[in-house]
């Protein structure tokens, strides 16, 4: 089971950066990784860097993909978020948070995309 979601979020991924790069946005980092948390993409788009977590899912059986980002999950991104701005010196940018949902079709392969710009913020 780990190996098949594995892939499916790999595949996602793949599909938001895709979906990323055709809106205009640069691709800093993929898969950004510290003893924080993980970050799945990190962009850009004019003065803002977005960190992006991607979430894919095979229907909506078990809700909808942006649920299974919840305050925790968000306050970890937000914490590797603080980290990767002042290991890169980014202090002169803005930034937000995004989710892509990913909706799979297992009868033809196709995807929906569904990406929610500046999706959450974190209060203390």
């Amino acid at each position: 089971m780990y190996e098949f979601n594995k892939k499916i979020g790999n595949y996602g991924e793949n599909v938001a950066e895709y979906h990323l790069r055709e809106k205009g946005y640069k691709i800093l980092d993929k898969n950004f990784r510290c003893k924080l948390g993980e970050i799945d993409i990190i962009a850009q788009k004019d003065s803002y860097i977005v960190f992006v977590e991607v979430k894919s899912r095979y229907g909506t059986i078990y809700g909808n993909p942006i649920e299974a980002v919840t305050y925790s999950k968000k306050y970890k991104i937000y914490k590797t978020a603080l980290a990767y701005i002042q290991k890169r010196n980014l202090l002169n940018f803005d930034f937000r948070f995004d989710i892509i949902e990913i909706l799979l079709n297992l009868n033809d392969n196709s995807h929906f995309v569904n990406h929610i710009t500046d999706a959450f913020q974190v209060y203390k």
